[in-house]
């Protein structure tokens, strides 16, 4: 699965045309429009960087805040070797609809840093992830902007940074950043928590739709955190088959189905999905256009398009990615009867539990892992139900009774705020 050199340049770009639709539809306030279709502000930093063997390496740096009119911003940093600010715009103010079809009191902003992870050491890691800090950290706040884990950062990058955070700022501040470990504030039921909302919708979709799960088949493009957790939840609470899984360096592909822990093991001690006994290898095309009941977009952007969509066989697609599939694709799977849990609604777990962990740092109390998931599945439900009851209504898809369920509440606060 090789990512797309376009994929970058799209992203942005589709994000803006899938408010301008919205928009249109509900007869937007053009002022309003204006305000939701750019970030609010933006921050690009310059990272000057130790390196183990004494030289000193500059890293390029952001981070983006979309829109605040419900809350504090609220989004991921991201460590990755092609990232771009048109990438992190998008992000951002996809993570200002997301919070606002789950219904919770934040805003949107993304973060990132142009580096290649895999080639740092820990401590040029830890040093990377401090200097962003002290480079954002006027931004920063519990009430201004909260960051979290994305695309190669992890709890431990998480907790260097709130470190330095609280060393800035002279006494500890753990809250600033969700995603963290357990030992510092971190929510019980965060490792999971995007592919088992995506779970809790697919059970709703299959229930609207009248399908029986159990025993039917699903694919899995993308076999990092949110995919390889979708495999493990499809089987345990869906009864789900999962027949095709791919990663960055292959794809597998067995009719019988995959064992979540056999392909699991193989990953670690492998590297990879790819060269998994018995399993047959087939290409990334092919995983997408499998005649299976749900298919799981789990990696890159984009891959979905008006060249594929007509071969897409899928009944319900689940986005655990980020803007897997483009307005054109929209549209022809709309017509072709596919029914899409967009990435808005979808992947929304993971900021949910993430709200989850800076309400449990704010009062001092944690709750367990089942309180957490009971909590996430009466969320997921009542977003669900709210973007199937916009569809309706507008006779629309999914992606766009979304978008209208988002726009429509934010453009609603920023008006009682007086801003238009």
């Amino acid at each position: 699965m090789k990512p797309n050199p376009q994929t970058e340049e799209l992203s942005y770009s589709t994000s803006q045309k899938q408010l301008d639709e919205a928009a249109a539809i509900i007869k937007l306030d053009p002022v309003a429009y204006e305000l939701l279709r750019r970030p609010m502000r933006e921050l690009h930093v310059t990272l000057a960087v130790k390196m183990d063997n004494g030289s000193t390496k500059i890293f390029q740096g952001f981070r983006v805040q979309h829109n605040n009119a419900r809350g504090p911003n609220k989004g991921g940093i991201r460590f990755h070797p092609n990232e771009t600010i048109d990438t992190i715009r998008a992000l951002a103010s996809w993570m200002t609809w997301k919070t606002s079809v789950m219904d919770i009191p934040l805003g949107g902003a993304k973060g990132g840093v142009i580096c290649d992870p895999k080639t740092l050491s820990p401590g040029e890691l830890e040093r990377l992830s401090r200097a962003y800090i002290r480079q954002t950290a006027s931004f920063l706040g519990t009430e201004k902007d909260i960051p979290a884990p994305d695309v190669y950062t992890t709890p431990q990058i998480m907790a260097w940074m709130a470190d330095e955070y609280s060393i800035m700022q002279g006494n500890n501040k753990f809250g600033v950043i969700t995603g963290k470990p357990l030992a510092l504030g971190g929510s019980a039921g965060r490792s999971d928590a995007t592919a088992r909302g995506g779970i809790y919708c697919i059970r709703e979709a299959a229930l609207t739709l009248g399908i029986n799960l159990t025993e039917s088949r699903a694919a899995i493009q993308g076999y990092g955190n949110a995919g390889s957790y979708a495999h493990k939840l499809a089987v345990e609470l869906l009864g789900l088959k999962v027949i095709a899984v791919s990663d960055s360096k292959g794809c597998i592909y067995h009719p019988e189905g995959l064992s979540y822990e056999k392909v699991m093991a193989h990953k670690k001690k492998t590297g990879s999905v790819a060269g998994f006994p018995s399993a047959i290898a087939i290409s990334d095309k092919e995983l997408l256009e499998l005649d299976v009941a749900v298919l799981f977009p789990a990696a890159l952007d984009s891959v979905i398009t008006d060249a594929n969509a007509m071969n897409i066989k899928a009944k319900i697609i689940a986005e655990l990615a980020n803007g897997p599939t483009t307005p054109e694709a929209d549209t022809v799977l709309y017509n072709n009867g596919v029914y899409i849990i967009p990435d808005l609604l979808c992947n929304a777990g993971g900021v949910t539990v993430s709200y989850f962990e800076m309400v449990q740092n704010a009062y001092g109390y944690y709750w367990s892992e089942d309180e957490v998931q009971e909590r996430l599945e009466k969320k997921m439900k009542t977003a669900f139900f709210a973007v199937e009851q916009k569809a309706r209504s507008y006779n629309v898809h999914n992606r766009l009774a979304a978008y209208i369920v988002a726009v429509e509440r934010v453009a609603d606060a920023m008006k009682l705020r007086g801003w238009y």
